[in-house]
Protein backbone atom coordinates (compact mmCIF):
# COMPACT_ATOMS: atom_id res chain seq x y z
CA UNK A 1 0.00 0.00 0.00
CA UNK A 2 1.33 3.47 -0.95
CA UNK A 3 0.86 6.18 1.65
CA UNK A 4 -0.17 9.26 -0.30
CA UNK A 5 -0.12 11.79 2.51
CA UNK A 6 2.70 10.71 4.79
CA UNK A 7 3.21 14.12 6.55
CA UNK A 8 -0.46 14.18 7.63
CA UNK A 9 -0.23 10.58 8.87
CA UNK A 10 2.94 11.33 10.85
CA UNK A 11 1.29 14.44 12.29
CA UNK A 12 -1.69 12.43 13.52
CA UNK A 13 0.58 9.71 14.95
CA UNK A 14 2.49 12.38 16.90
CA UNK A 15 -0.74 13.96 18.16
CA UNK A 16 -2.25 10.64 19.25
CA UNK A 17 1.01 9.50 20.86
CA UNK A 18 1.29 12.77 22.77
CA UNK A 19 -2.33 12.43 23.86
CA UNK A 20 -1.72 8.86 25.07
CA UNK A 21 1.41 9.87 27.01
CA UNK A 22 -0.30 12.84 28.65
CA UNK A 23 -3.37 10.75 29.50
CA UNK A 24 -1.09 8.13 31.09
CA UNK A 25 0.71 10.77 33.17
CA UNK A 26 -2.57 12.30 34.35
CA UNK A 27 -4.03 8.90 35.25
CA UNK A 28 -0.92 7.83 37.19
CA UNK A 29 -0.86 11.20 38.95
CA UNK A 30 -4.49 10.70 39.95
CA UNK A 31 -3.76 7.19 41.28
CA UNK A 32 -0.71 8.44 43.20
CA UNK A 33 -2.77 11.30 44.64
CA UNK A 34 -5.44 8.91 45.89
CA UNK A 35 -2.85 6.56 47.43
CA UNK A 36 -1.11 9.47 49.12
CA UNK A 37 -4.48 10.67 50.45
CA UNK A 38 -5.23 7.17 51.83
CA UNK A 39 -1.85 7.10 53.61
CA UNK A 40 -2.53 10.46 55.22
CA UNK A 41 -5.97 9.34 56.36
CA UNK A 42 -4.49 6.16 57.82
CA UNK A 43 -2.10 8.29 59.86
CA UNK A 44 -4.96 10.49 61.09
CA UNK A 45 -7.03 7.43 62.03
CA UNK A 46 -4.10 5.98 63.99
CA UNK A 47 -3.68 9.34 65.76
CA UNK A 48 -7.43 9.41 66.57
CA UNK A 49 -7.24 5.80 67.83
CA UNK A 50 -4.32 6.78 70.09
CA UNK A 51 -6.42 9.62 71.49
CA UNK A 52 -9.28 7.17 72.12
CA UNK A 53 -6.92 4.80 73.90
CA UNK A 54 -5.63 7.58 76.14
CA UNK A 55 -9.19 8.66 77.03
CA UNK A 56 -10.17 5.07 77.83
CA UNK A 57 -7.14 4.49 80.07
CA UNK A 58 -7.75 7.76 81.88
CA UNK A 59 -11.40 6.76 82.43
CA UNK A 60 -10.32 3.38 83.86
CA UNK A 61 -7.52 4.94 85.92
CA UNK A 62 -5.03 2.71 84.13
CA UNK A 63 -1.53 3.37 82.89
CA UNK A 64 -1.67 5.11 79.49
CA UNK A 65 1.27 3.19 78.10
CA UNK A 66 4.08 4.24 75.79
CA UNK A 67 2.52 3.36 72.42
CA UNK A 68 -0.35 5.90 72.42
CA UNK A 69 2.01 8.59 73.72
CA UNK A 70 4.57 7.72 71.05
CA UNK A 71 1.89 8.05 68.37
CA UNK A 72 0.71 11.41 69.72
CA UNK A 73 4.32 12.63 69.85
CA UNK A 74 4.96 11.34 66.33
CA UNK A 75 2.15 13.59 65.10
CA UNK A 76 4.49 16.54 65.64
CA UNK A 77 6.25 15.40 62.46
CA UNK A 78 3.04 15.49 60.40
CA UNK A 79 2.62 18.42 58.03
CA UNK A 80 -1.17 18.13 57.92
CA UNK A 81 -2.94 21.02 59.68
CA UNK A 82 -5.15 19.45 62.38
CA UNK A 83 -7.96 20.72 64.62
CA UNK A 84 -9.40 18.60 67.45
CA UNK A 85 -12.72 19.89 68.72
CA UNK A 86 -14.18 18.28 71.86
CA UNK A 87 -17.87 17.91 72.62
CA UNK A 88 -17.34 20.79 75.07
CA UNK A 89 -16.10 22.95 72.15
CA UNK A 90 -12.54 22.92 73.41
CA UNK A 91 -10.04 23.42 70.57
CA UNK A 92 -6.63 21.82 70.13
CA UNK A 93 -4.63 22.56 66.97
CA UNK A 94 -1.48 21.38 65.24
CA UNK A 95 0.43 22.91 62.28
CA UNK A 96 -1.62 26.11 62.31
CA UNK A 97 -0.17 29.57 62.85
CA UNK A 98 -0.09 30.43 66.55
CA UNK A 99 -1.38 33.93 65.84
CA UNK A 100 -4.56 32.40 64.37
CA UNK A 101 -5.30 29.93 67.18
CA UNK A 102 -7.35 32.40 69.20
CA UNK A 103 -9.25 33.61 66.11
CA UNK A 104 -12.57 31.77 66.39
CA UNK A 105 -13.80 32.85 62.97
CA UNK A 106 -10.56 31.64 61.34
CA UNK A 107 -10.72 28.28 63.17
CA UNK A 108 -14.36 27.72 62.18
CA UNK A 109 -13.54 28.61 58.59
CA UNK A 110 -10.69 26.09 58.63
CA UNK A 111 -12.98 23.43 60.07
CA UNK A 112 -15.39 23.91 57.17
CA UNK A 113 -12.49 23.81 54.69
CA UNK A 114 -11.01 20.62 56.22
CA UNK A 115 -14.47 19.02 56.19
CA UNK A 116 -14.63 19.58 52.42
CA UNK A 117 -11.13 18.20 51.88
CA UNK A 118 -11.44 15.14 54.13
CA UNK A 119 -14.18 13.44 56.12
CA UNK A 120 -13.82 14.30 59.84
CA UNK A 121 -12.79 11.47 62.18
CA UNK A 122 -14.67 10.92 65.45
CA UNK A 123 -12.54 10.28 68.53
CA UNK A 124 -14.44 7.84 70.74
CA UNK A 125 -13.95 5.51 73.66
CA UNK A 126 -15.90 2.63 75.13
CA UNK A 127 -17.91 3.81 78.14
CA UNK A 128 -17.88 0.95 80.68
CA UNK A 129 -21.00 2.32 82.37
CA UNK A 130 -23.25 2.82 79.33
CA UNK A 131 -21.54 -0.09 77.55
CA UNK A 132 -21.27 1.81 74.24
CA UNK A 133 -18.91 3.94 72.24
CA UNK A 134 -19.07 7.60 73.22
CA UNK A 135 -17.73 10.47 71.07
CA UNK A 136 -15.48 12.81 72.98
CA UNK A 137 -14.07 14.87 70.12
CA UNK A 138 -13.84 15.23 66.35
CA UNK A 139 -10.64 15.47 64.35
CA UNK A 140 -10.63 17.80 61.35
CA UNK A 141 -7.54 17.71 59.16
CA UNK A 142 -6.41 19.25 55.90
CA UNK A 143 -4.14 18.00 53.16
CA UNK A 144 -0.41 18.15 53.68
CA UNK A 145 1.71 20.65 51.73
CA UNK A 146 3.03 17.85 49.51
CA UNK A 147 -0.49 16.65 48.72
CA UNK A 148 -1.67 20.18 47.92
CA UNK A 149 1.21 20.63 45.51
CA UNK A 150 0.44 17.28 43.92
CA UNK A 151 -3.22 18.28 43.60
CA UNK A 152 -2.30 21.22 41.35
CA UNK A 153 0.21 19.23 39.32
CA UNK A 154 -2.40 17.94 36.78
CA UNK A 155 -3.68 21.51 36.30
CA UNK A 156 -0.15 22.73 35.61
CA UNK A 157 0.37 19.82 33.24
CA UNK A 158 -2.90 20.58 31.44
CA UNK A 159 -1.84 24.22 31.09
CA UNK A 160 1.46 23.11 29.59
CA UNK A 161 -0.45 20.82 27.21
CA UNK A 162 -2.74 23.67 26.15
CA UNK A 163 0.26 25.93 25.53
CA UNK A 164 2.03 23.16 23.65
CA UNK A 165 -1.09 22.52 21.57
CA UNK A 166 -1.37 26.24 20.82
CA UNK A 167 2.26 26.44 19.73
CA UNK A 168 1.85 23.29 17.63
CA UNK A 169 -1.35 24.64 16.04
CA UNK A 170 0.27 27.95 15.11
CA UNK A 171 3.35 26.13 13.85
CA UNK A 172 1.32 23.83 11.60
CA UNK A 173 -0.92 26.72 10.50
CA UNK A 174 2.10 28.84 9.62
CA UNK A 175 3.68 25.87 7.86
CA UNK A 176 0.50 25.24 5.88
CA UNK A 177 0.13 28.93 5.03
CA UNK A 178 3.75 29.01 3.91
CA UNK A 179 3.17 26.00 1.66
CA UNK A 180 0.05 27.64 0.20
CA UNK A 181 1.93 30.90 -0.37
CA UNK A 182 4.69 29.05 -2.21
CA UNK A 183 2.08 27.24 -4.30
CA UNK A 184 0.25 30.46 -5.21
CA UNK A 185 3.53 32.24 -5.92
CA UNK A 186 4.65 29.36 -8.13
CA UNK A 187 1.34 29.35 -9.99
CA UNK A 188 1.50 33.13 -10.46
CA UNK A 189 5.03 32.98 -11.88
CA UNK A 190 4.11 30.06 -14.12
CA UNK A 191 1.07 32.00 -15.36
CA UNK A 192 3.31 35.00 -16.14
CA UNK A 193 5.68 32.69 -18.01
CA UNK A 194 2.86 31.07 -19.99
CA UNK A 195 1.39 34.46 -20.94
CA UNK A 196 4.81 35.74 -21.96
CA UNK A 197 5.24 33.29 -24.86
CA UNK A 198 2.09 34.14 -26.89
CA UNK A 199 2.53 37.80 -25.89
CA UNK A 200 5.92 37.93 -27.61
CA UNK A 201 4.31 36.40 -30.66
CA UNK A 202 1.53 39.02 -30.64
CA UNK A 203 4.11 41.81 -30.54
CA UNK A 204 5.75 40.29 -33.62
CA UNK A 205 2.45 39.97 -35.47
CA UNK A 206 1.65 43.60 -34.63
CA UNK A 207 4.87 44.73 -36.28
CA UNK A 208 3.94 42.69 -39.38
CA UNK A 209 0.45 44.24 -39.47
CA UNK A 210 2.02 47.70 -39.49
CA UNK A 211 3.59 46.86 -42.88
CA UNK A 212 0.22 45.82 -44.29
CA UNK A 213 -2.68 47.96 -45.39
CA UNK A 214 -4.40 47.78 -41.98
CA UNK A 215 -6.28 50.65 -40.35
CA UNK A 216 -3.78 52.22 -37.87
CA UNK A 217 -6.59 52.64 -35.31
CA UNK A 218 -7.00 48.86 -35.16
CA UNK A 219 -3.28 48.39 -34.58
CA UNK A 220 -3.35 51.07 -31.89
CA UNK A 221 -6.12 49.25 -30.00
CA UNK A 222 -4.25 45.95 -30.33
CA UNK A 223 -1.13 47.61 -28.89
CA UNK A 224 -3.16 48.89 -25.95
CA UNK A 225 -4.29 45.36 -25.17
CA UNK A 226 -0.75 44.06 -25.58
CA UNK A 227 0.49 46.72 -23.14
CA UNK A 228 -2.25 45.62 -20.76
CA UNK A 229 -1.19 41.98 -21.04
CA UNK A 230 2.41 43.00 -20.37
CA UNK A 231 1.28 44.83 -17.25
CA UNK A 232 -0.64 41.75 -16.06
CA UNK A 233 2.40 39.58 -16.75
CA UNK A 234 4.62 41.90 -14.69
CA UNK A 235 2.11 41.81 -11.83
CA UNK A 236 2.00 38.02 -11.71
CA UNK A 237 5.77 37.77 -11.98
CA UNK A 238 6.15 39.91 -8.83
CA UNK A 239 4.00 37.64 -6.65
CA UNK A 240 6.16 35.77 -4.14
CA UNK A 241 9.17 38.05 -4.56
CA UNK A 242 10.07 41.37 -2.97
CA UNK A 243 8.94 44.08 -5.40
CA UNK A 244 11.04 47.14 -6.18
CA UNK A 245 9.55 50.27 -4.61
CA UNK A 246 9.99 53.72 -6.13
CA UNK A 247 9.23 57.23 -4.95
CA UNK A 248 6.10 57.97 -6.97
CA UNK A 249 3.21 60.41 -6.87
CA UNK A 250 0.19 58.66 -5.38
CA UNK A 251 -2.15 61.20 -6.97
CA UNK A 252 -0.85 60.51 -10.47
CA UNK A 253 -0.70 56.73 -10.04
CA UNK A 254 -4.24 56.61 -8.68
CA UNK A 255 -5.47 58.93 -11.44
CA UNK A 256 -3.91 56.67 -14.10
CA UNK A 257 -5.75 53.66 -12.67
CA UNK A 258 -8.93 55.71 -12.43
CA UNK A 259 -8.68 56.80 -16.09
CA UNK A 260 -8.08 53.24 -17.23
CA UNK A 261 -11.07 51.93 -15.28
CA UNK A 262 -13.26 54.85 -16.38
CA UNK A 263 -12.77 53.97 -20.04
CA UNK A 264 -13.59 50.31 -19.49
CA UNK A 265 -16.48 50.51 -17.05
CA UNK A 266 -20.18 50.64 -17.78
CA UNK A 267 -21.70 54.09 -18.16
CA UNK A 268 -24.15 53.06 -15.45
CA UNK A 269 -21.38 53.65 -12.91
CA UNK A 270 -21.00 57.32 -12.00
CA UNK A 271 -17.25 57.77 -11.33
CA UNK A 272 -15.83 60.73 -9.39
CA UNK A 273 -12.26 61.48 -8.41
CA UNK A 274 -11.07 63.96 -5.76
CA UNK A 275 -7.43 64.62 -4.90
CA UNK A 276 -5.08 67.45 -3.94
CA UNK A 277 -3.58 69.40 -6.82
CA UNK A 278 -0.08 69.00 -5.38
CA UNK A 279 1.80 65.67 -5.64
CA UNK A 280 1.93 63.31 -2.66
CA UNK A 281 4.91 60.98 -2.77
CA UNK A 282 5.19 57.49 -1.36
CA UNK A 283 7.43 54.46 -1.91
CA UNK A 284 5.31 52.11 -4.02
CA UNK A 285 5.46 49.62 -6.85
CA UNK A 286 3.40 51.08 -9.69
CA UNK A 287 2.15 47.78 -11.14
CA UNK A 288 1.11 46.29 -7.80
CA UNK A 289 -0.45 49.54 -6.58
CA UNK A 290 -2.58 49.89 -9.73
CA UNK A 291 -3.58 46.23 -9.35
CA UNK A 292 -4.78 46.99 -5.81
CA UNK A 293 -6.85 49.99 -6.93
CA UNK A 294 -8.38 47.98 -9.79
CA UNK A 295 -9.28 45.08 -7.51
CA UNK A 296 -10.93 47.35 -4.97
CA UNK A 297 -12.83 49.35 -7.61
CA UNK A 298 -14.06 46.17 -9.30
CA UNK A 299 -15.13 44.83 -5.90
CA UNK A 300 -17.07 48.07 -5.28
CA UNK A 301 -18.75 47.83 -8.70
CA UNK A 302 -19.76 44.24 -7.94
CA UNK A 303 -21.25 45.41 -4.63
CA UNK A 304 -23.37 47.92 -6.59
CA UNK A 305 -24.34 45.21 -9.12
CA UNK A 306 -22.83 47.22 -11.97
CA UNK A 307 -24.55 50.55 -11.41
CA UNK A 308 -24.32 53.36 -8.87
CA UNK A 309 -22.01 56.05 -7.56
CA UNK A 310 -18.33 55.29 -7.01
CA UNK A 311 -15.86 57.81 -5.61
CA UNK A 312 -12.06 57.73 -5.35
CA UNK A 313 -10.65 60.25 -2.90
CA UNK A 314 -7.08 60.98 -1.81
CA UNK A 315 -6.45 62.72 1.52
CA UNK A 316 -3.09 63.83 2.91
CA UNK A 317 -2.93 63.19 6.66
CA UNK A 318 0.32 64.04 8.51
CA UNK A 319 2.88 61.36 7.59
CA UNK A 320 0.31 59.27 5.72
CA UNK A 321 -1.74 59.45 2.57
CA UNK A 322 -5.19 57.91 2.59
CA UNK A 323 -6.94 56.55 -0.49
CA UNK A 324 -10.69 56.11 -0.02
CA UNK A 325 -12.93 54.06 -2.32
CA UNK A 326 -16.61 54.70 -1.61
CA UNK A 327 -19.60 52.97 -3.22
CA UNK A 328 -23.36 53.00 -2.59
CA UNK A 329 -23.73 49.23 -2.87
CA UNK A 330 -25.23 46.63 -0.56
CA UNK A 331 -22.80 47.24 2.31
CA UNK A 332 -20.88 44.86 4.57
CA UNK A 333 -22.08 43.54 7.96
CA UNK A 334 -19.78 44.71 10.77
CA UNK A 335 -18.96 41.11 11.70
CA UNK A 336 -17.40 40.68 8.24
CA UNK A 337 -15.16 43.78 8.27
CA UNK A 338 -12.05 41.63 8.72
CA UNK A 339 -13.32 38.49 7.02
CA UNK A 340 -13.62 40.23 3.63
CA UNK A 341 -9.81 40.24 3.43
CA UNK A 342 -9.50 36.50 4.04
CA UNK A 343 -8.66 34.32 1.00
CA UNK A 344 -11.76 32.60 -0.35
CA UNK A 345 -14.28 34.86 1.41
CA UNK A 346 -16.88 36.14 -1.04
CA UNK A 347 -20.54 37.10 -0.98
CA UNK A 348 -20.92 36.53 -4.73
CA UNK A 349 -22.27 33.37 -6.29
CA UNK A 350 -19.32 33.38 -8.66
CA UNK A 351 -15.86 34.39 -7.60
CA UNK A 352 -12.74 33.13 -5.91
CA UNK A 353 -12.71 35.68 -3.08
CA UNK A 354 -9.10 36.68 -3.81
CA UNK A 355 -9.39 40.35 -4.84
CA UNK A 356 -9.40 41.98 -1.39
CA UNK A 357 -7.09 39.31 -0.02
CA UNK A 358 -4.56 40.14 -2.72
CA UNK A 359 -5.03 43.88 -2.08
CA UNK A 360 -4.30 43.36 1.63
CA UNK A 361 -1.16 41.36 0.85
CA UNK A 362 0.12 44.02 -1.56
CA UNK A 363 -0.62 46.97 0.75
CA UNK A 364 0.47 45.49 4.08
CA UNK A 365 3.18 42.96 3.16
CA UNK A 366 4.84 44.76 0.27
CA UNK A 367 4.18 48.43 1.07
CA UNK A 368 4.00 48.36 4.92
CA UNK A 369 0.66 50.15 4.75
CA UNK A 370 -2.80 49.45 6.12
CA UNK A 371 -6.07 48.53 4.45
CA UNK A 372 -9.44 48.29 6.15
CA UNK A 373 -13.18 48.78 5.90
CA UNK A 374 -13.45 52.37 7.16
CA UNK A 375 -17.23 52.31 7.38
CA UNK A 376 -20.17 50.44 5.91
CA UNK A 377 -23.92 50.42 6.26
CA UNK A 378 -26.17 47.71 4.90
CA UNK A 379 -28.13 48.92 1.90
CA UNK A 380 -26.28 52.26 1.76
CA UNK A 381 -22.68 51.53 0.84
CA UNK A 382 -19.09 51.02 1.95
CA UNK A 383 -15.91 53.03 2.26
CA UNK A 384 -12.59 51.18 2.01
CA UNK A 385 -9.38 52.89 3.10
CA UNK A 386 -5.73 52.39 2.10
CA UNK A 387 -3.11 54.15 4.23
CA UNK A 388 0.48 54.52 3.02
CA UNK A 389 3.45 56.36 4.46
CA UNK A 390 4.49 59.49 2.62
CA UNK A 391 8.06 60.44 1.76
CA UNK A 392 9.55 63.85 1.17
Amino acid sequence: MIIKNRPVLIRWILILTSFAIVSGILWNTYIFFQEFKKDERAKMEIWAAAQSEINLNIDLNEDIGNLPLDIITKAQEYTNPMIKKTIKDEIEVLNIEESKIQDTLYINRKIRQFSRENNPIDITYFDTISKKQERVATLYYGNSEALNKLKYYPLALLLIIVLFAGVAYFFFSASKASEQNKLWAGMAKETAHQIGTPLSSLVGWTEILKTEAVDPDYIKEIEKDIDRLQTITERFSKIGSIPKLERLDIVKETKDSYDYLLSRTSKLVNFTFEAPETPIFSDINAQLYSWTIENMVKNAIDAMKGKGDLKLEIIAADAFVKVLITDNGKGIPKRNFKKVFQPGFTSKKRGWGLGLSLAKRIVENYHSGKIKVLKSELGKGTTMQISLKTVG
